[in-house]
C-alpha cells in the first residue's frame, strides 16, 4: 500500500494505492488519524488506486469518519472500482460515507 497526502483548497487528499487488509489496516489508520483529528477537517480518500479492501480496512474508513464528524469536519470518498464499491454497497458503507465518483466533484464545496 501506498499512501500519497497533497492538499487542493480546503481539502486534505489522500491518495491510495494497493491494498487495505489487516496487514496495511494499521498503518493506514496512524497515517489518517491525525489528519482526521483536526478541527474542522476536510479529508478526502482518492481510492483510484485501490485494489483491494478488506474488513479492518473498512473499519478505518468508519473510524476516520466519526473522528471527522465529531470535530466538525467532513469526510468525502471518491473514485472508488466497480468491485471495490461493491464491497461499500453490500456492507451498507455506501449510505453512511459521502461517495464520490470524480475527485472533482469531491472537491466541490
Amino acid at each position: 500500500m501506498q499512501i500519497n497526502i497533497t492538499n487542493s483548497g480546503d481539502f486534505t487528499i489522500v491518495a491510495i494505492k494497493g491494498r487495505i487488509d489487516t496487514v496495511t489496516a494499521g498503518e493506514f489508520e496512524s497515517k489518517i488519524s491525525e489528519l482526521a483529528s483536526g478541527r474542522g477537517s476536510k479529508i478526502i480518500l482518492d481510492c483510484s488506486g485501490l485494489d483491494y479492501i478488506s474488513s479492518s480496512g473498512l473499519r478505518v474508513f468508519l473510524v476516520t469518519h466519526k473522528k471527522t464528524n465529531a470535530n466538525g469536519g467532513h469526510l468525502r470518498v471518491c473514485c472508488l472500482q466497480p468491485s471495490i464499491r461493491e464491497i461499500f454497497d453490500l456492507t451498507g458503507f455506501s449510505s453512511i460515507l459521502d461517495l464520490r465518483d470524480e475527485l472533482s466533484s469531491a472537491l466541490d464545496t
